[in-house]
């Protein structure tokens, strides 16, 4: 049987013995990723109402934005006398009825491959991945180094010219090999991955506020400028947007979303809490820059101001440099520009014709 036709929607198998921390068991994880209707994004409010739909099923719900959740249901097969699976239908059947949003839902014993398992296939579906080793082993074999949590285009293409392109090839490397090419640290976490442990857990919580505007390619882009460009955009409207309410931002995260439906994730937290349009822009562009995308094909990138908080009372460290009071200075004309003649009143001409989803 090959891999892919290992990730149908299978009984629930009886739980195995226990083995290292992290390391692929029963299929209890679920990774939950919605899709609003006409491939919009999902507002704040649309996205906050399903967290509360998958809390009614399992109390252990992790909320990753913008769009998706990881759900520990080995509890909640017990309460509702049905297994993952059955679970995963109803979460789907009750987003579809209350909110029109469909999604895709993957399964497996840590929520590194249940979200492996929610990517591998068109959206919309339920996919449950087999958590006997073998199973795990014939699903990661022939998947590219990327595809793994943590691995960007700049360490794949490191680790290509090792002749360690796929995860089987990674995971029959010895692992002093992969320290000696990524580090110590990085080494082992990507040779325990490549085995399909992860020992990260599940952490409910509440969602932290956040703030989020995402540009949507005409053509998947190859052009680092024009990426560039798109990013000034968003970083601009987060700012202008941050401000008008009142609030600062702790920390920045970029998505850049791949022509495959792969993603790559980044985020950086700043000095000082801000809602500085300039610091934002350079923050994204430094996590851009860092994931070294030559040749990829970007379908679409996004910025999400992280861990919000009331201007008023964050502290800021004064600057004696003028170029920095005037850049605030002009920060401050424009959005009085803006909140009197509309948002696009005026705005960085390095990112006119831009076309920005929030």
């Amino acid at each position: 049987m090959n891999a892919r036709a290992r990730l149908a929607v299978v009984p629930d198998p009886p739980p195995g013995p226990a083995g290292p921390l992290g390391s692929p068991g029963a299929p209890t994880v679920l990774y939950v990723h919605f899709h609003a209707g006409a491939g919009a994004p999902l507002g704040e409010e649309t996205y906050d109402g399903l967290l509360g739909l998958l809390a009614e099923v399992s109390p252990v719900v992790q909320a990753v934005p913008p769009d998706a959740a990881l759900v520990e249901v080995r509890g909640a097969t017990r309460y509702f006398g049905q297994g993952p699976a059955g679970l995963a239908t109803l979460v789907r059947v009750r987003a579809l009825a209350r909110y029109g949003a469909d999604c895709t839902v993957g399964i497996a014993g840590n929520p590194m491959l249940a979200r492996m398992a929610a990517q591998d296939g068109p959206p919309g579906a339920v996919r449950m991945l087999p958590g006997d080793p073998a199973a795990v082993s014939a699903f990661l074999a022939g998947k590219p180094a990327a595809a793994l949590y943590g691995v960007g285009p700049a360490t794949a293409r490191t680790l290509a010219t090792y002749g360690l392109g796929t995860v089987g090839r990674i995971a029959a490397a010895p692992l002093p090999a992969l320290q000696r090419i990524l580090g110590p640290v990085a080494g082992r976490q990507l040779y325990e991955r490549a085995r399909g442990i992860d020992p990260t857990p599940v952490t409910p919580g509440a969602r932290a506020r956040s703030t989020a505007a995402e540009h949507r390619f005409e053509r998947d882009e190859l052009d680092a400028g024009r990426r560039r460009r798109a990013l000034l955009a968003l970083a601009d409207g987060l700012g202008g947007r941050l401000r008008e309410s009142g609030q600062v931002a702790r920390g920045l995260t970029l998505t850049v979303r791949y022509a495959d439906g792969s993603a790559t994730t980044r985020s950086r937290t700043f000095a000082e809490p801000t809602a500085h349009t300039p610091e934002l822009t350079a923050t994204a562009y430094a996590l851009h820059d860092a994931l070294g995308l030559q040749r990829a094909r970007v379908r679409a990138v996004a910025l999400r101001a992280e861990g919000l908080g009331d201007a008023g009372s964050a502290a800021h460290q004064l600057s004696f440099d003028p170029a920095d009071e005037k850049a605030r200075r002009i920060e401050a004309a424009v959005d009085r520009a803006r909140a009197r003649f509309g948002p696009g009143a005026v705005g960085p001409a390095a990112a006119l014709n831009r076309r920005a989803v929030a």
